[in-house]
Order: C-alpha cells, then sequence, then structure tokens
C-alpha cells in the first residue's frame, strides 16, 4: 500500500514553497525532497500574535513535522540542487537525525552544497540566528559552538525559529550523499530490500531529475516535478517527451501513480525567442545610456542560461561593459559545471561558448595556456572572459565606480538578504538604472513584491501568464526595508567585552592549576604507599637490565668483574637517564659524552685511533645504518604500508563505540578552533532605511519550467492509473484536473492532498515464501508473456517437519471425502438422464495491450489498422477507404478503456477473428 503525506508544498496551498514530501512504500520510509524556504521574509509579512509579539511564521510547521519524521525516514530522494529542494537537508541531516541513506546525481549534490553554502553564510553574515545545542533521545549529541555569543548588546528584534545549519554541517550532510547517473537502476538493500530507483532526465536544473521508483508489491510510482520539455542554452530537454519517438519515453510510461506538481498549469509562457530579445534589447539599451543593471539571480540553478546567454551576446556585439558576478561561490561554481560538461546540453560545446568563435584557435590555445588552472582540469568551454567575480559590494565599489555603467548579477534572486539586497538599496534610488527580474521568488520576499508591482502596473493582456513579455515600469514612492549587519565592537562596548573576556580566562586558568595540583596530590599519595614495597625490586631490576645490556661489552673489554662495572653504569647515569660514558681509569682522563642516538655500552675511550689500552680491542661509536630493501608480496606487487595504517584507523574508528567518537570530534573541534583565525569580536545590528524609488523594473520569464500547454499535454500521455497533483496554487491545481477530466481515457483518481493530510492508494499486500513440489512443477503448463512464463496452480499447502519453508503439493483424488450420506441426497436430487455438474475451467489473460504494437502485429498480416484517437485503433477495410458505411461488415473497432479493459467492436468476418486472434497472442493465456 502506498501512503503519501505533504510536508510542505501540497497542491491548493497559500505557501507552495518548500518541496518535501512523505511517501511510504509498505513498511519504507521515502522523503522525496527536502527543501527550505526564504528565512528573511519582510516585515509586512511576518506574523503577529494577539500581544503584538512576534508568532510562529509559515515554515514552522513544516519543520517540526520534518523534524518529528527524519529518525523515522529510510531513504531520500533529492530532484534538483537548489533551496526548495534540497535547502533543508544539512540541517536535518546533523541536527534532526535524518541519516537515511540519500540518492541523488553529481551535479545535484554538487550544485546543492554551492546553493545551501552561499545561502547560510550569507545569512550568518548578518544576523544572529540563534543556534541552540540539540539534545534528543536516540540522536547523536554534536555540541556546536554559537558564533554570535560576543555580542554585548541586546538582540534587536531577533526572530526565532530560523533553522539554519553551518558550513561545517553543510559539506558533511552532502558529503554523505550517494550520486548516481541518469538510467542507472540501483537495488536497495536493507530495510528498503525490494525498491529500485532510477533517475532520468528532468531538465530546469543541472542533473535534475525524475525518479522512478519500482516496487514489487505496489508497482511504479513516477515523481516528476519542476520539469522543462524545451531545451535551452546549456541543458536538454526532458527525457519524458522523446521527439523523435513522437510521445512518451517507454520505460516512464503508465506508471501506478504519478506525483507531479502544476504550479505553472494556467500560465501561457512567451515565446524563447520573445524573451531572449527582450532580455538582451533591455540591457544593451541601458549600458548604451551610461546606466547599470541589477539582475538577482540565484548561485548555480539557473544562472548558467543566463550567462550562457550574455556570453555570446557579448562576443556577438563585442561589448566592453564588465558583467559582474557578485557570489561567495561564484568561481567554485563555474569549476564544479566544467568539471561536468558530460551533464550539459544545449548549445554549450567547445567552439561556441565562451570562446570567441569557432576559428580562432590560435587565441583559444593562447588562452588555454594562460590559464593553467583550468587547463589542468579539462575544461576547453564556459570561459567567459567577460565575467568578473566579487564576493560582495565593497570589493565591486573598489575596482568600479558606482557612476561606471556595467551589468550585476547579484545572488540571491528573492533580494532578502546577501549582496542583491545591499546592492538594491543604493542602486533603486538612480534613477534610469533597471531592476531586472528573471523569477519571481517565494512569497512574502523583497522580489515577489517587486514582482507583484511590476505585474499589478501591466495591462490585462501583458500580464506574465498571458503569453506576452511586458514592458519596463518607472517604479516611485518609498519602500522601506531592514538591514542586516555584523559590526565590530568599539569603545566601551570593547573594553566590556575584553574584561569579560579575561575574567573569563582567568577564572579556567585557575580552576585549571586546582585539577592539576589535585591530580599531582593524588599522584604523590599513590608513589609514597607504593615506594617502601617497590624500591627494592626496582633496583634489583635495573641492574639486571644493565648487566644483560653490557654483558658483551664486558667481555669484549677483558673486565673480570661484570657486577662491578653494573653498579658503576647504574652510579655514572645522570639524572636525566642519559648514560654518560666513563673512562675505565676513573681519573682526569674521565670524559663526558653525549649523542643524539642511543649506543649500549661503555665504548668512549681517552685512547687515540690507532692505539689500544692493555691490548685490548677497543669499539668506536659509529652512526647506524639501515638498508631500505624494497618491500614486495609474493606476486611482486609494491606493499603500501601506509594504505593498510589508513585501513586499520578505519576499522578502529568503526570499531569504538559513539562515546569514544564523541570525545574525539569534540577534540578535533576545539583544536580546529585554536587553528582558526580568529575573528574580532563583534555584534549583530539591524536598520531600517528608507529608499526613494526611480529605477526602472522589468520582468523576463527564465526560470526554464513548463507551462500550462505542456503540463496538460504530457501528463495525458504519459497516462498514469492514479495521479498525486503538489506543489500548486489553487486555480492551476483545478486547471489541471479539469483539463484531464475531458479525456475519456485519463485517469479519474486524482488527489490534491493538503499539507499534513494522507492519501492511501491500493490495499496492504502481504507476501510469503512457498516451495513447489516436483510433482505439481512437471504438471504445469506455462505460458510465455514477454520475458516472464506463467502457469495457473491448484493445490494444497503442506508443511513439513524438516523444512521450515510450506510446499505447495497437487491436491488428488483421494483428499476429497465425501460422505456417503451426503452422496444419496445429490442422487436424489439429480434428474433422471441428466449428467452430473462439474465446473468449467476459467482461464486468465496476463498482459498489458499497446494499440501501437498491435497494429504492428496486424501490418506483417496484411490487416490495414489506423488510430483515430482517444485509445481506439480502427482495423479492417475501414481504415483502409476511411468509408464506415459501405465498408462496415469488414471493420472491426479495438477501443481500450480508462480502467485498462479491451472492447472488441465489429461484425463476425475473417478480420474479426485474425484481430481477436493477435490480441490473444499479445497475451499470456494462463488455463485453470
Amino acid at each position: 500500500m502506498i501512503t503519501f503525506t505533504p510536508l510542505s508544498g501540497a497542491a491548493k496551498s497559500s505557501q507552495i514553497s518548500p518541496l518535501a514530501y512523505l511517501l511510504q512504500v509498505d513498511d519504507v520510509r521515502i522523503l522525496l525532497d527536502c527543501g527550505s524556504p526564504d528565512w528573511a521574509p519582510e516585515p509586512p509579512h511576518k506574523p503577529k500574535s494577539e500581544d503584538g509579539s512576534e508568532s510562529l511564521y509559515h515554515w514552522e510547521p513544516y519543520c517540526q513535522s520534518l523534524r518529528e519524521v527524519s529518525p523515522t525516514i529510510d531513504l531520500v530522494l533529492l530532484s534538483h540542487g537548489d533551496l526548495s529542494h534540497a535547502g533543508l537537508y544539512p540541517y536535518a541531516y546533523s541536527r534532526w537525525n535524518l541519516k537515511a541513506p540519500t540518492y541523488t546525481t553529481l551535479p545535484v549534490q554538487a550544485m546543492g552544497r554551492i546553493a545551501v553554502s552561499e545561502d547560510v553564510e550569507g545569512i550568518r553574515e548578518e544576523e544572529d540566528v540563534g543556534d541552540e545545542v540539540e539534545r534528543k533521545t536516540g540522536m547523536e549529541d554534536d555540541t556546536l559552538v554559537r558564533e554570535s555569543s560576543r555580542s554585548l548588546t541586546p538582540k534587536i528584534d531577533v526572530p526565532k525559529g530560523k533553522y539554519v545549519a553551518t558550513l561545517t554541517e553543510v559539506q558533511d550532510a552532502f558529503d554523505s550523499i550517494n550520486t548516481l547517473r541518469y538510467s542507472q537502476p540501483t537495488h536497495l538493500q536493507g530495510k528498503c530490500q525490494g525498491l529500485t530507483i532510477t533517475p532520468f532526465n528532468a531538465g530546469h536544473t543541472l542533473g535534475g531529475t525524475i525518479w522512478k521508483i519500482r516496487s514489487p508489491s505496489s508497482g511504479t510510482i513516477l515523481y516528476a516535478v519542476n520539469i522543462n520539455h524545451m531545451r535551452e542554452r546549456h541543458l536538454d530537454g526532458t527525457v519524458l517527451m522523446r521527439q523523435a519517438a513522437g510521445g512518451v519515453f517507454e520505460p516512464l510510461a503508465r506508471p501506478d501513480l504519478l506525483i507531479t506538481d502544476a504550479e505553472r498549469a494556467s500560465v501561457t509562457s512567451s515565446r524563447r525567442k520573445d524573451r531572449d530579445a527582450a532580455l538582451i534589447d533591455t540591457i544593451t539599451a541601458t549600458l548604451s545610456s551610461r546606466s547599470s543593471l541589477l539582475l538577482p539571480c540565484d548561485s548555480g540553478a539557473r544562472v548558467m542560461e543566463l550567462l550562457v546567454l550574455l556570453d555570446q551576446h557579448w562576443n556577438y556585439s563585442r561589448l566592453r561593459y564588465p558583467i559582474c558576478f557578485l557570489s561567495r561561490t561564484g568561481r567554485e561554481m563555474l569549476t564544479f559545471v566544467r568539471s561536468m560538461m558530460e551533464w550539459l546540453g544545449g548549445t554549450v560545446s567547445k567552439e561556441d561558448v565562451g570562446e570567441e568563435g569557432t576559428g580562432n584557435r590560435q587565441n583559444n590555445k593562447r588562452r588555454r595556456d594562460d590559464d593553467g588552472e583550468d587547463e589542468a582540469l579539462g575544461a576547453l568551454a564556459l570561459r567567459f572572459k567577460h565575467l568578473e567575480f566579487f564576493p560582495d559590494p565593497q570589493a565591486l565599489l573598489q575596482t568600479y565606480s558606482s557612476k561606471d555603467p556595467k551589468l550585476i548579477l547579484a545572488v540571491p534572486a528573492s533580494l532578502s538578504h546577501g549582496p542583491s539586497r545591499n546592492l538594491f538599496s543604493d542602486f533603486a534610488a538612480v534613477p534610469d538604472n533597471v531592476v531586472l527580474l528573471t523569477s519571481r521568488s517565494e512569497e512574502g520576499t523583497l522580489g515577489r513584491d517587486l514582482f507583484n508591482k511590476w505585474n499589478d502596473s501591466q495591462r490585462p493582456d501583458d500580464k506574465w501568464d498571458r503569453g506576452k513579455i511586458g514592458s519596463n515600469v518607472m517604479m516611485d514612492g518609498a519602500i522601506t526595508l531592514r538591514m542586516n549587519h555584523k559590526v565590530p565592537l568599539q569603545g566601551a562596548e570593547l573594553e566590556a567585552y575584553q574584561q569579560k573576556e579575561r575574567a573569563a580566562r582567568e577564572k579556567e586558568a585557575a580552576h585549571q592549576a586546582a585539577f592539576v595540583r589535585n591530580q599531582r596530590m593524588l599522584e604523590a599519595d599513590e608513589d609514597d604507599s607504593d615506594s617502601d614495597s617497590d624500591s627494592d625490586a626496582e633496583d634489583e631490576d635495573e641492574v639486571r637490565q644493565a648487566l644483560e645490556e653490557d654483558l658483551m661489552d664486558t667481555e669484549m673489554e677483558g673486565v673480570s668483574n661484570p657486577l662491578e662495572i653494573g653498579k658503576r653504569k647504574k652510579v655514572d647515569k645522570g639524572a636525566d637517564g642519559v648514560d654518560w660514558g666513563m673512562d675505565g681509569d676513573e681519573g682526569p682522563t674521565k670524559q663526558l659524552l653525549s649523542f643524539d642516538i642511543y649506543l649500549k655500552g661503555n665504548v668512549s675511550k681517552a685512547t687515540s685511533f690507532f692505539k689500544s689500552t692493555g691490548g685490548q680491542t677497543q669499539r668506536f661509536r659509529m652512526f647506524p645504518y639501515v638498508e631500505k630493501k624494497r618491500r614486495v608480496d609474493e606476486y611482486g606487487e609494491t606493499i603500501d604500508v601506509g594504505m593498510w595504517l589508513r585501513k586499520g584507523k578505519i576499522l578502529e574508528e568503526d570499531a569504538e563505540s559513539d562515546e569514544a567518537k564523541d570525545i574525539r570530534k569534540r577534540a578535533q573541534a576545539e583544536e580546529d578552533a585554536k587553528k582558526a583565525i580568529r575573528e574580532p569580536p563583534s555584534k549583530f545590528v539591524s536598520s531600517e532605511i528608507e529608499v526613494q524609488m526611480a529605477c526602472r523594473l522589468l520582468f523576463v520569464d527564465m526560470e526554464g519550467l513548463n507551462d500550462g500547454r505542456a503540463v496538460k499535454t504530457i501528463v495525458p500521455q504519459v497516462n498514469p492509473r492514479k495521479m498525486i497533483i503538489v506543489h500548486a496554487p489553487p486555480s492551476a491545481a483545478e486547471a489541471l484536473i479539469e483539463s484531464c477530466g475531458n479525456i475519456r481515457a485519463m485517469t479519474r483518481d486524482i488527489f490534491t492532498p493538503a499539507v499534513g493530510e494522507s492519501v492511501q492508494i491500493g490495499q496492504q499486500t502481504n507476501s510469503f515464501s512457498i516451495s513447489i513440489s516436483d510433482e505439481l512443477l512437471a504438471s504445469l503448463k506455462m505460458s510465455r508473456f514477454e520475458d516472464n512464463e506463467v502457469g495457473y496452480v491448484t493445490g494444497r499447502v503442506v508443511a513439513h517437519a524438516n523444512s521450515t519453508i510450506p510446499v505447495l503439493e497437487p491436491v488428488s483424488s483421494s483428499a476429497i471425502n465425501v460422505d456417503h450420506a451426503d452422496r444419496a441426497e445429490i442422487s436424489k436430487r439429480r434428474i433422471l438422464g441428466s449428467r452430473p455438474t462439474v465446473t468449467l475451467p476459467h482461464s486468465t489473460m496476463i498482459g498489458e495491450l499497446k494499440l501501437t504494437a498491435l497494429k504492428s502485429r496486424l501490418a506483417t498480416i496484411g490487416v490495414q489498422a489506423e488510430l483515430i484517437g482517444e485509445g481506439v485503433l480502427i482495423c479492417g477495410a475501414g481504415a483502409k477507404y476511411n468509408t464506415v458505411s459501405e465498408t462496415l461488415e469488414e471493420s472491426v473497432a479495438v477501443r481500450k478503456t480508462a480502467k485498462g479493459k479491451v472492447e472488441l467492436e465489429g461484425n463476425v468476418s475473417d478480420v474479426y477473428y485474425k484481430v481477436r486472434r493477435e490480441i490473444y497472442n499479445l497475451h499470456a493465456l494462463v488455463a485453470a
């Protein structure tokens, strides 16, 4: 049985972002996407309680639900690498025990890491997110250091409940993700054993995925959200629609359940050529008038399409204006994309993108020689020579004056925080500047407010969802923005902070000194108690060890009393335990020698190199020499000792307990904190500024999503047996349901669950293991269907004492016991001369009829057939002459209903029997 519960992003909901859904297939709980909302909504959209204080934000129910279900999740599937699909995954992984195996494609992992890192770093640089140490039963205890603990002034209107991870948590979470290739089926193990997941290209973003989940008990589930069938400059369209095949991709057709979004089901998109022309014309006209443009964008999901378009236009028009990209992770994003060229599509190639042209090979070679780093990565394309990266607005102002014309791409696209918001506060007050929006952003953000202002000022026929571009509008009036900053402490605040730090250090030092003093006292007590009993044994051990070490030396030097030498060595040993070699005469010739290496025996003699004292053989100190031999195994393979040491370390880490792991993690965290560069003490401040709007505003849809016409065409062609609509406003969901209702072959089982509402599909099934006896297996009549053989069996289940698996055995005639009285009663009721009632064998047809396959088979036997739509195939003379009235007797209609039934309609004729026979041949006929 399938149970589907939206945690966020449901249909018919006012808040449709982010996306997160709980799918339960039998006993396996799957989390589909784990997106995050925008953590910085505008003040008008912040909820207020009755007493005027801040209440829960709209994301609180979603975050609490995700926190409750995270420990019970068995599998996580991520479809796109943006914030609305993967933004909350690092926080849930690190603090809510979302440790289930996670799968996605390599670009989604890389782009998701970049997007979340950019978001959390931007938020933490501006406000205190209120980190807390969360302790929960069954969860790992993670000690989290609050970055904003140095702030001494009261927090100014800090909202609660912002679940923002740290950069370390983001890296650890995305490192744990398993990556797959497109069309790579993966058979899961453990609790998910039996499930098979396969990713397919969804378009829209680099590595965007349609997930196909195959369950042996529940059938095929297709999760397809935010898809795009149109080919773009850097991506191919979704694999769901194959233009060459003229329909849906065969492995994705006719699923048992389709989960899809309908956000743009009521939208009519403008043509791509018109959108590109409007974008380029606006940019060119603004820069030519010595003004600048601000283009808010994301950090990687859709910005590549804009960069490719702008680079092509800059090269074609030979523009000299700079393209400034304000992002902390911009260079890293472009490096990742260059290393994943096999995932790109569209018009991106090594010749026409990022280079001056296809024929300028020497310039390209010279540029590759100058850029050794990219050449080492093997990146020959996407070299945007007009693109410049800046980490913050201050770096941009140091390079270019505010009066210089330029195109600025700044993150994030919602203008809720970060460089785009800081630039907008100064940018919007300059006349003739243009703010160019390419996405609508999330509800409640500054980007959505600006979009609403632009859309409301357009004529009814020029709205964004009417297939028109619209025109730019002049902004007027004032807007109040709340700006957050992190500033260093100064004056009295800095002195108070330093005094507090000194007091804390002194207290810690005193505590440490007291601990060391107590430890020494304990050790001294132990030494006093053990000294009397162990002193004699220690002396004897030292003498014995000295005698054993110098036994050979004394024999060589002719010493007659070894015990005397051992005592002398013990007395001559210094306080530091180093053996200072002493002359055997104990006179003024005594020499104290010390070496970095330790050599056994008293080998220092005050004699010449060529002479010996007393005729004894002399041995001098020499540095040891160790011959390094190449160690190989029996097969000639070099033994890598370091590999075995690393393997042993990994095995030790796996074997150690959770408590030991926690201690080691804390020690590592403390060591990293000591090595890290300490930031100056700072605090977070918040201020409200009033901006007098004087710029122009234009919206051009560059989101790269299907519009309503595409959605209403693709979904009926997929033709699912059941469908769930998510991520859609009420009007869009109703529009898609109405469109599907007008198609007779389309399913009527369409669900639109609300947030927290569970939908159950199918029935609970139980599977059992059973063994078929050899006698019954020999009597079976098998019918072949595709790659399988099926048969009908009747038997009796028998449990043997020597086997845990029951055996299915044939039913013999002697097993049917009927009382004689019952037989007499039956004979009395039987009419004279009649035969006993015998149940006729019934047959079962297994398989699914495809009208295209039936048409091909009929063509091979000479029967004409044509599809006339609505799931009807006309066979015979009617298909050939298209005149039903004259050739009605020779025509047969084959029709498929929505429930999978096949209806054969026509007069009795040769064509009728031929068509019926071919229909039977396309199925497996199993007789009882």
